[in-house]
């Protein structure tokens, strides 16, 4: 222990399966590798307190340059000043776990609290609790399951992720974009709209995981971390927060599989799972077996798989039937399918005598086949419709309930809900769906308004001075994809 080179996290060789050398550069995107994540130097102060940058440093250099390298001491970088921050990165107003500790409550002292739950961490005392059960509507629907976790299983599960993440954003491929530093949907998006307008793509496959974090094996995901970490503390953690169980209507539950979505480790773990389970195998069956070009994007467990011919489609998606039966997942039949799309398919399908190439929908947009002006291919992305009405339904109920609200108190809220929505859809060749949002929500607040009496009368001439004094125009908020993927993987700007 007083060897200073173990004593900040070094490493032991271990042989690591699944060929986990592989290069980290993306071959559809062109780029080197994400140096941009592995080697910046995590700051002081605010992200990672005071006296951490320096031993963070080092195992990201070493995760970067020894692919086989096991970390046999990590846990001491969970230190006090760790913790402390991960606590500010916590929404305030979050939902409270089992033990219904709010974030004001815990801060009142939080100095001692977070020296007892770092004492408790490193003598090895700390009991992660279960997590509470909650759910939400998802877009089809349903409901998707979360689990919310008491304060300091959050404040801890942040703060070893944050240390996780100098080795695994190293080791993670090019193509993984979800829940990882300086990746965004947007960022996945370009990558796909660069793949399918510059490589010979005319078959893709969009592939659902069936239930991916309900089903997440624990046996193989301990199997899968101890390639990288051998320090048992980290793992024992690690092993407490899937083995808590969750609390529905006030009764425990055991959790055999799955980790609950909503933990702040869970997208860290995700991403591990399908780093080795689909990543590595896909990246290899690349090289191996297309016999034509072929794209891959993956945000957390959504995923794009672009073909140039139609038998490496075929064979890529049996061999993915078998390669996720391994280990204890299967594809969704009614989301999966393999469908003709890209530069070529238009062509091919009318001499065929079919008619339009189909779309798919990807992080909130749908993806069609185009042409621009002169006559060229042209990726078109408009909002999906489900979507933007089950939004709009919200509006309108929102609305309902604020009827009586001042107009500049409606006006200032409903400015911020089209900022949103065009920050996150403001892309080129979505102006239609902007538009139509934008009409939608002014149309849902004259209702509103007319409905606060019933002798008020509000002509649409009024209405549109009032819209036009409180609500923002939409108006693109984000480059063209090619433009920006460019300079993100080529220099111009910090790699993504």
């Amino acid at each position: 222990m007083n060897d200073p080179e173990k004593s900040d996290g070094l490493v032991v060789p271990a042989k690591s399966p699944n060929n986990a050398s592989l290069l980290v550069a993306e071959a559809v995107e062109e780029r080197r590798p994400a140096k941009g994540n592995a080697a910046s130097k995590t700051r002081p102060g605010h992200r990672a307190g005071q006296g951490a940058p320096s031993a963070l440093d080092r195992v990201r250099q070493k995760a970067r340059t020894d692919k086989k390298a096991r970390f046999t001491a990590l846990l001491h970088h969970v230190d006090v000043d760790r913790l402390r921050e991960a606590y500010r990165a916590l929404n305030p107003r979050a939902a409270t776990g089992v033990d219904d500790v709010t974030w004001e409550e815990y801060g009142l002292e939080l100095e001692g609290n977070l020296q007892d739950l770092h004492a408790r961490v490193q003598s090895g005392s700390y009991r992660a609790r279960p997590t509470r059960r909650a759910y939400i509507p998802k877009p089809d629907g349903g409901s998707r399951p979360l689990g919310v976790a008491a304060l300091e299983d959050k404040i801890l599960q942040r703060a070893v992720v944050e240390v996780l993440n100098g080795i695994y954003e190293t080791d993670f491929l090019g193509f993984s974009y979800g829940f990882r530093p300086r990746r965004s949907a947007h960022d996945a998006l370009d990558a796909l709209a660069f793949g399918i307008d510059r490589k010979k793509v005319s078959w893709v496959l969009d592939a659902d995981i069936r239930d991916f974090f309900g089903q997440l094996d624990h046996d193989w995901l301990m199997k899968f971390l101890e390639h990288r970490i051998a320090d048992r503390r980290v793992l024992r953690l690690i092993q407490k927060w899937l083995a808590a169980g969750v609390i529905e209507d006030g009764i425990w539950s055991q959790t055999g599989r799955g980790t609950a979505q909503g933990a702040s480790a869970s997208p860290l773990l995700a991403n591990v799972y399908l780093h080795y389970v689909f990543d590595l195998w896909a990246h290899q069956w690349r090289g191996r077996h297309a016999h034509g070009e072929m794209i891959i994007v993956r945000y957390a467990d959504d995923y794009l798989v672009g073909f140039e011919r139609e038998h490496d489609a075929r064979q890529f998606l049996a061999d993915l039937r078998d390669r996720l039966a391994t280990f204890s997942l299967e594809l969704a039949p009614e989301k999966t399918r393999l469908i003709q799309f890209g530069r070529f398919a238009a062509r091919d399908r009318a001499r065929r005598g079919l008619g339009k190439p189909e779309t798919f929908d990807f992080q909130g947009f749908t993806h069609c086949c185009a042409k621009t002006k002169i006559g060229r291919f042209m990726l078109k992305r408009i909002t999906i419709a489900k979507r933007m009405r089950r939004k709009l339904r919200e509006v309108k109920d929102e609305l309902t309930r604020r009827r009586h609200h001042s107009i500049p108190e409606q006006g200032r809220w409903l400015a911020s809900v089209l900022r949103g929505h065009y920050a996150y859809y403001a892309v080129p060749g979505n102006s239609d769906r902007l538009n139509r949002f934008y009409n939608e929500v002014t149309r849902h607040w004259l209702r509103a308004l007319r409905r606060r009496s019933q002798r008020h009368r509000l002509p649409w001439t009024r209405m549109r001075r009032i819209s036009a004094r409180w609500l923002p125009t939409p108006q693109r908020m984000h480059p063209f994809p090619n433009a920006r993927f460019a300079a993100n993987t080529q220099g111009r700007s910090p790699v993504r």
